[in-house]
């Protein structure tokens, strides 16, 4: 069972616009819901002294303070919320010192909504792990929720920003939707649809069922599976 209540977020971002639009965002995932918006690390600490935050999406340059020095401060400080962080550096040095820190994602600007909302997705899932591990495969799927697909592990012919997109189409459709309206909803054809929603089954991040009540052959169902269900 999962916690009805939503994770609290509070996004850190210097610029005005891009900090609405990460607002706008958050807001369109399910199960999660924007606690505050600011704009420096002192404001950012000025909320979580008063507001139950579980997750900062938090710009790494901001004006008064680096936010990796600003997330150590809120560790010295007892803070325990999560932080995904939103950069343009690419510095693996600056990534390595963040998972000390309680940096569960990096996401490199200018990124997609399509993009957020599948780190959300996933930090959701591992949000919601409870209880005690059986085994170390438990405690594997657990980590690996929070990890994206390695694009080197996708069959020829099948692209990332592709495979983004029919997964989240999946997504928003907890009913289920068949290769012909994935085609349709993503704009490539029903064979291409076909060939993203087999990997995703292979991959077991999609579930098919076959779907009856029309004449002739029953067309295959696909739906979402969360990672660790």
């Amino acid at each position: 069972m999962t916690d009805a209540r939503p994770i609290r977020v509070l996004v850190v971002e210097d610029d005005p616009v891009a900090a609405d639009a990460h607002v706008m965002y958050v807001g369109r995932v399910p199960g999660f819901a924007v606690v505050g918006k600011v704009h420096t690390g002192a404001e950012a600490r000025r909320v979580l002294d008063r507001t139950p935050v579980d997750l900062l999406l938090l710009d790494l340059h901001l004006p008064d303070v680096h936010g990796l020095q600003f997330a150590r401060s809120l560790r010295a400080a007892g803070h325990h919320a999560d932080v995904i962080a939103v950069t343009s550096a690419r510095d693996l040095a600056v990534v390595r010192e963040g998972v000390s820190l309680g940096v569960v994602q990096y996401v490199l600007k200018p990124f997609t909504f399509a993009t957020l909302r599948d780190r959300l997705v996933r930090y959701a899932e591992f949000h919601a792990a409870a209880g005690e591990a059986s085994g170390q495969d438990e405690v594997d799927r657990a980590l690996s929720v929070l990890r994206a697909p390695s694009p080197a592990a996708l069959p020829k012919g099948l692209s990332g920003p592709t495979l983004e997109r029919v997964t989240g189409a999946l997504r928003d459709a907890p009913e289920g939707l068949t290769a012909a309206r994935v085609a349709e909803a993503v704009g490539i054809s029903r064979i291409t649809a076909r060939r993203y929603l087999e990997h995703l089954v292979e991959a077991g991040r999609a579930g098919r069922s076959p779907q009856y009540g029309q004449v002739g052959r029953p067309e295959l169902m696909y739906r979402w599976v969360p990672q660790g269900r």
